[in-house]
Order: C-alpha cells, then sequence, then structure tokens
C-alpha cells in the first residue's frame, strides 16, 4: 500500500486512501484474483532478475525513474495526451506515454514496475515494449514479429531467451589443450549462435577469418528454449549448455553419432584437413608438417563431445596507445596461422596467444616489445644483411640485460630518453621517437623523415618468411623479444626480435635466433559484448589465461 501511494506521487494522503477504499468496494471478490495474478508476475521477476529480494528493492527506485521519464515525454505536447492536462502521477497518464516511457527502460526492471498495479501490468504486455527492449539491448536487427506469427511473443523472446543466455554472450576461449581457440557467441537473427573463429589457410594472412558454427540457441518450436549442436556433417542436432562458474559455461552434445562419418576416421581426417588447411596430406611434402597436423587432428578430436569455454575480453584503447589495439592473425611457420591479441601497457606492446601450438600453447605471452627502446633502420642496401640487423638489436638487447644485472645504473642513449618516461605511455612514446630520429643511421642513409612518415623497408637476406608479399614500407621499428620453445612447452625462452609497425593493420617481427619473420594482419570482423569494462579487468584476464597453460 505505501509503495503504491509513493508511485502515485501524493503520499498516504486522504486521497489516495479515498480511491483505494472506492477500489476496493468495487472490485470485491476481484481481489483474489489479483493476489494470484501477482504471485504469477513474481515468479516471472524472478525468473529475470534471479530473485525476490532484488525485486522488492528495485521497484520503487525503477518507478522513480519512470516517472523522471514521464516528465520528460510529457513534455512533447499535450496534442497526443487524453489523460488530464497536468497530470499530478505516472497513473494520470495516458497509455500512449507510459508505452514510450516503460520502453526506455532496461528489460529487468520491468517485471517490478508490474507489481505497481493493475494497470502497469496491462500495458507492460504491450509487445512495442518488448521488441524495443529486444532491438536496443541485444541489437536484434530482424522483424520480431515473424515470431509473433508462430505464436512466440517478443517478451518471451526476450524472459526465455535473450535475458537468461545474457551472459555467454562475447569471446571465449576453448579449453582445447595447447591449442586454444577463439569462440565468439552472438545473437543472429532470432538464434543465438557460438561461432569459432578459424584463421585462414596459410599463408593467406590477408584473407577473412573463416567462422564454423558450434551450437545455437532459439525457440522455434513451441514455447520451450532448445539447444543445438552444430557439430558434424549431419546436421543440428540435440545438444546442452551448463553454465556454472563465473565467466565459464560448457557445451555437450548428446548426439555424437551426428560427429561420425560413413568411411570411417580416415574420411573424417581427409574432411578436417580439407577445412582445417585448405589442401591434402600429399600436397603437404614436408614431413614435419604432417606430423604436426596429423598431432593436431587426434588431440582435438577428442574434445568433439563437451568443450569448456573462459571468457576473454578485447583491451580497451587508451590515449598513449601506438595503434588500435585487438586481435591479429599472424603466421607461426609449420604450425600455419595464428590469432594473438595485442595490447599496451605503459610503455610495453605486448601480443598473447588465443590460439597456440605444441611448442608455445595458447594463453601464452609470444611477443614482448619496449617502445622506449627504438631501433632505427639504415638504408635499404643495409637492411639486407642480416649482420647489419642482428648488430643493431643485439646492441639494445646487451644493454637490456646490462640493466636488469645492475638496476642502478642509469640506462644510456635511447635507454636513458625511456627510463624517464617509463610510467606514462604517452609520454614515453614521444621520448622514444624523438631519440629514433636524433639516433645515427648505421650506413649511408639519406632518410631525415620523422619516424611516424613511411620509410623503406626489406627483409635482410637469409631470413624465412611464409610471405614473399609483405609491405615495402615501414613506420616504426621497436626492440623486443619473442618467446621460442621445445616441443611440450619445454624449455621456454625469450629470444631477441625486431618488432617492425607498418601501418595501423599490419605489424611484423623478425626472430633473430629462427631467421624468421612473422606477418600480422587485423581482424577486421565487428565483436560485439567483447570490450573489458576497464584496463583492471582486462590484465586480470591476461593473468588468468597465461595460468591456464603454463
Amino acid at each position: 500500500m505505501a509503495v503504491c501511494a509513493r508511485l502515485c506521487g501524493v503520499g498516504q494522503s486522504r486521497r489516495c486512501r479515498r480511491r483505494q477504499r472506492h477500489n476496493q468496494q468495487d472490485q470485491g471478490s476481484d481481489s483474489d484474483m489479483d493476489e494470484e495474478e501477482g504471485e504469477r508476475i513474481v515468479g516471472e521477476t524472478q525468473a529475470v532478475t534471479g530473485s525476490p529480494e532484488n525485486s522488492a528493492v528495485a521497484g520503487p527506485s525503477v518507478a522513480h525513474e519512470a516517472i523522471a521519464e514521464c516528465g520528460r515525454a510529457n513534455s512533447y505536447g499535450d496534442s497526443a495526451s487524453t489523460g488530464p492536462p497536468n497530470p499530478q502521477s505516472l497513473l494520470d497518464l495516458p497509455p500512449e506515454l507510459l508505452v514510450e516511457v516503460f520502453s526506455s527502460l532496461p528489460g529487468t526492471e520491468l517485471p517490478n514496475l508490474a507489481l505497481v498495479c493493475k494497470k502497469f501490468r496491462q500495458i507492460l504486455n504491450t509487445e512495442t515494449i518488448w521488441r524495443r527492449r529486444c532491438t536496443e539491448e541485444f541489437g536484434m536487427r530482424e522483424d520480431l514479429r515473424k515470431m509473433e506469427v508462430v505464436g512466440v511473443s517478443s517478451r518471451e523472446l526476450y524472459a526465455k531467451l535473450l535475458h537468461p543466455y545474457r551472459h555467454i554472450l562475447g569471446l571465449w576461449q576453448p579449453d582445447i589443450g595447447p591449442y586454444g581457440g577463439l569462440l565468439n557467441v552472438v545473437v543472429d537473427g532470432l538464434f543465438i549462435i557460438g561461432w569459432m573463429y578459424l584463421p585462414p589457410h596459410d599463408p593467406r594472412v590477408e584473407d577473412p577469418m573463416r567462422r564454423r558454427p558450434l551450437f545455437r540457441i532459439h525457440m522455434w518450436e513451441s514455447n520451450k528454449v532448445a539447444v543445438e549442436c552444430m557439430y558434424g556433417h549431419k546436421g543440428p542436432h540435440k545438444g546442452d549448455i551448463q553454465t556454472g562458474k563465473k565467466d565459464e559455461f560448457s557445451t555437450k552434445c548428446n548426439q555424437t553419432d551426428h560427429h561420425r562419418m560413413p568411411g570411417g576416421r580416415q574420411e573424417e581426417f581427409r574432411t578436417w584437413l580439407e577445412e582445417e588447411w585448405g589442401r591434402t596430406l600429399e600436397d603437404i611434402f614436408h614431413e614435419h608438417m604432417q606430423e604436426l597436423i596429423l598431432m593436431k587432428f587426434i588431440y582435438t578430436s577428442q574434445y568433439d563431445n563437451c568443450l569448456t569455454y573462459r571468457r576473454i575480453y578485447l583491451p580497451p584503447r587508451m590515449p598513449s596507445d601506438l595503434l588500435q589495439p585487438g586481435l591479429f592473425k599472424g603466421t607461426y611457420g609449420s604450425h600455419g596461422l595464428e590469432i594473438v591479441m595485442l595490447s599496451f601497457h605503459g610503455p610495453c606492446a605486448r601480443a598473447t596467444k588465443l590460439t597456440g601450438d605444441p611448442n608455445v600453447p595458447a594463453g601464452q605471452l609470444t611477443l614482448d616489445v619496449d617502445l622506449n627502446r627504438p631501433v632505427c633502420l639504415p638504408d635499404l642496401e643495409h637492411q639486407r644483411s642480416m649482420e647489419e640487423l642482428s648488430r643493431l638489436v643485439l646492441g639494445v638487447h646487451e644493454e637490456v640485460q646490462r640493466e636488469v644485472q645492475s638496476p642502478d645504473v642509469a640506462p644510456q642513449g635511447a635507454a636513458s630518453e625511456g627510463a624517464v618516461a617509463g610510467g606514462a605511455g604517452a609520454a614515453g612514446l614521444e621520448l622514444a621517437m624523438e631519440a629514433q630520429s636524433e639516433s645515427p643511421q648505421p650506413g649511408p642513409s639519406s632518410s631525415s623523415s620523422a619516424p611516424s612518415e613511411a620509410q623503406p623497408f626489406v627483409l635482410p637476406l637469409g631470413v624465412m618468411t611464409r610471405n614473399e608479399i609483405y609491405p615495402r614500407t615501414c613506420k616504426m621499428c621497436f626492440y623486443g623479444t619473442g618467446l621460442i620453445a621445445g616441443h611440450g612447452f619445454t624449455s621456454p625462452e625469450r629470444t631477441p626480435g625486431l618488432f617492425v609497425l607498418f601501418d595501423e593493420d599490419h605489424f611484423g617481427f623478425i626472430w633473430l635466433e629462427l631467421k624468421s619473420f612473422s606477418l600480422y594482419s587485423r581482424l577486421t570482423d565487428r565483436l560485439a559484448h567483447a570490450y573489458a569494462p576497464d584496463m583492471e579487468r582486462f590484465e586480470a584476464m591476461l593473468r588468468n589465461m597465461q595460468s591456464w597453460t603454463s
């Protein structure tokens, strides 16, 4: 009663009590029916908000928000209003304005409003309200009237499908041992679909990502939610999704016979090889590469009936970042193309593997770049010399080693410039750019352009690359280290190399010890529900990711 009085906006006045007594006399035995209806609404509220305590607390606050929205909506003019010229409460507003007000509130709060009075409850059955919530909160662009034709209302779609499964939307990394992966769960039309993102076929790093559906959730049949496994070659079949721990969920297939092919494992392997690598086993002449491919097939096929996923975030962009952080696909020799996440941490740029291999598994820090240690390239003639490049990079590497062994000794040259701005990304980068522009270039060179401008670039002779076509100009180069290890992630070590920034969407890394070059190209896919709320949450996710495979 007190809640109702507050929502009416008149408090415990005689006018409010007189109206309540009048309504009680008119309704008579209808009060029992309203109590049953109220219990039903409470049940729906608990299903959406999670607990009756939340709905009891949130109701008045939502009403106050609605009153504020009501004041703004009422200012549009009196011509569309059929209620009193000067409404004193929400109940005095015409239904069309209440629909507009309620449509602007979060869907999770609407069941609380339904507990206020019968008028609100009736208005909240309007499909327009729930269509708008489905569109604004989940980005549904499909015409929701299609669902209503088959007997599923927008309110049911929100309450039974979109809201209960909202926690699995976004990016996830499957637990497939060292190989990892990238899963993107999105609202796709009238479905929730889990798309597994696969790199292009090696070595076409510029090609778009490939996608394969792993599962889908829908309400096409009856009014019940159905989970279907999409793995295999026999079409959708029954599956299940379990959400236990925070930021983690599991999928299970209940009909694994749909994953099998008539020709047995040999046919399954040839089909998988064609999809994964775009070639047949006869086309792969390198014996070590054949072993790696066969090993991956045997390992990953063990996870075709049950998989666990852990949430991952994209890094938020900071003003001091050298370029837009995000996901890139890069070449890793015989292991093919892999997906890495580039992020910036003060004066450092780091690339973390989302997909991995038996040597360096997913979740590990594959590249660590010091933005306070620029490397000024010589002219093209000297760039072709591996000895000249090694001299430049190893000179910085030895300097770093001396600083690690004697931290009290002040760094010299470009290192001293970086030490001044080590804690501030933007300032550190500016000093690094100054150091690069002022550093003498080894060998004859007529280039006097600023480091942010394009300068000629060519790979040294003897450096192996999977891509003969690579950018021939670069913006900046920095000293960095890359992670290498033996099979099974044995004897891991960080070796020096050169980070080359080509443009906003491409960078490369020259591995000195391996004498190889990796080219990275940005993923251009639109990824919703993927960005970390803040940098602290992102860094915590990175630490957890590395602990999974350490």
